[in-house]
């Protein structure tokens, strides 16, 4: 398998966190499912910066995100596959 350009630790996560710099639109990224060691390839709709989120399938505004198999927030915004998951569209449950 190639390096990474993005984790997901459970299969049952919504997003994966970028592992490397440099990440263009329109690139097709390649991400490593811990829990079942699989591979798999996302084409990424935005510029994405390291450490920041993909979102694996689409994602509707509302739903629950998913990161290490917690609960991290949830969508202001639709959020499609490949797309950048960050502060614009995902906000804490507390406040």
């Amino acid at each position: 398998m190639q390096k990474p350009d993005f984790l997901v630790h459970d299969s049952t996560d919504s997003v994966g966190v970028i592992v490397v710099e440099g990440l263009e639109a329109g690139q097709t990224l390649v991400g490593w499912v811990m829990d079942t060691d699989a591979t798999i390839e996302i084409h990424a709709l935005d510029a994405i910066p390291l450490g920041h989120k993909v979102a694996l399938n689409d994602i509707k505004d509302g739903d629950t995100i998913l990161k290490y198999d917690n609960d991290i927030g949830k969508a202001i915004a639709d959020i499609a596959k490949g797309g950048h998951v960050h502060v614009q569209n995902v906000k804490t449950k507390r406040w």
